[in-house]
């Protein structure tokens, strides 16, 4: 039992030790009320400092408590949702909009439509900005299972100290999205993108000429898809860059035992191939989560043929060589998502840079985990040079 330490306010390596060791093997049940305690000391504390006018001191107990409750709920995933789950990630937003709201500048929360729902976003000027002030817009882009506060502490944490604005925001199947309204993930994340860089070149604050998504995860193909059909984009950041999810899902059927006929196939399935992977995925409880759990929640599936069937959508086959503005792709020691970030660069007719990640640099494994410091001081260096932009 475990949970990321982050260098930028959500945890610390001693309290997260304490806690993980309370008790040895819990069951999710018991993980769940572990990490919620947690939470809700740290939900405690910030609630005491604020009334005492400790500002500082409530916004770093209100992370600490957005950050424990994603740790607490992610073993809970799953449709219909579990309604600790639910509780605890209104908890959650609760906690995190109370830190944005210490912060200085203070963050502005927004909401943004997308066919008939809104996407909660978050602005958070840069750490030195005078009110108003134009600055470039760093539009940080989630994954499969992450949420606005990791966005936070992962990326935007970093990008408003160098003088940066940050947009975070949950897009379908996502957050609040997939929570609050059940709405599956697309793999056309251009049309996702569009209305919110429509809502940001609309304000004073944000350079037009200098808006950049920055995805880490399976936000390393969203970013990159969002810029392949919105080419107001500056340029793009994909962490690691992944050309699709079946590019990976192939690799795990072939060492599972699936044919070479049946890996092209896919998403295609044959009902004997489907039954040979679903009693592998039962068998194992991280990949029970990642698929029935995780996946089939996140895609709106219901079985592994409709898992495949909206997954299939998730490709840069065809895109990659339609996005116009430079990107700098990641590829890490460790990371299976980052395998074929070489080989998708590659197919781009923009310029490129591939940015490697090593385990000598403590750096490996997935999104330099580890290491966030390093991947954000290359990133925004990078963005530095390329948007030409004096940063603090």
């Amino acid at each position: 039992m475990g949970a990321r330490l982050h260098p930028a306010g959500g945890g610390d390596l001693g309290e997260i030790d304490v806690i993980a060791h309370q008790k040895a093997d819990p069951d999710d049940d018991e993980y769940f009320d572990i990490w919620s305690a947690a939470a809700q000391r740290h939900a405690d504390a910030a609630d005491a400092a604020a009334a005492s006018g400790h500002r500082a001191t409530a916004r770093s107990h209100y992370l600490r408590a957005a950050s424990f409750l994603t740790v607490a709920y992610h073993p809970l995933y799953g449709a219909p949702i579990d309604p600790r789950l639910a509780d605890a990630f209104e908890r959650q937003m609760i906690a995190f909009d109370r830190a944005m709201s210490l912060g200085t500048p203070p963050a502005e929360p927004l909401s943004f439509p997308f066919e008939g729902h809104e996407m909660l976003c978050y602005f958070i000027p840069a750490a030195d900005a005078q009110q108003g002030e134009r600055r470039p817009l760093v539009i940080a882009t989630n994954g499969f299972d992450a949420t606005i506060p990791d966005m936070y502490l992962a990326t935007a944490h970093y990008a408003v100290q160098r003088g940066y604005h940050c947009l975070v925001f949950d897009g379908p199947g996502q957050g609040s999205m997939l929570v609050r309204d059940g709405v599956a993930m697309v793999g056309d994340w251009e049309r996702v993108v569009t209305p919110v860089v429509d809502a940001m070149l609309a304000r004073p604050d944000v350079a037009p000429e200098r808006v950049v998504p920055h995805g880490w995860s399976l936000g390393g193909y969203l970013a990159p898809r969002a810029a392949s059909g919105e080419h107001r984009l500056a340029a793009c950041v994909a962490d690691p860059a992944f050309p699709g999810i079946l590019d990976t899902m192939g690799a795990m059927a072939s060492a599972v035992g699936l044919s070479q006929d049946a890996v092209a196939a896919l998403p295609e399935i044959s009902d004997a191939d489907a039954a040979k992977l679903d009693k592998l995925i039962g068998q194992d409880r991280f990949m029970h989560w990642s698929f029935v759990q995780r996946g089939y929640w996140v895609m709106g599936a219901t079985d592994l043929a409709s898992f495949l069937a909206a997954v299939a959508s998730f490709s840069m086959k065809g895109r990659a060589e339609l996005i116009r503005c430079p990107v700098l792709g990641t590829t890490t020691e460790g990371d299976p998502l980052a395998v074929d970030a070489e080989s998708l660069l590659a197919q781009m007719t923009c310029p490129t840079t591939l940015v490697r990640f090593t385990n000598a640099e403590g750096a490996s494994g997935h999104c330099e985990f580890l290491n966030r410091p390093l991947l954000n001081e290359r990133v925004f260096d990078w963005l530095d040079d390329t948007l030409e932009y004096e940063a603090v």
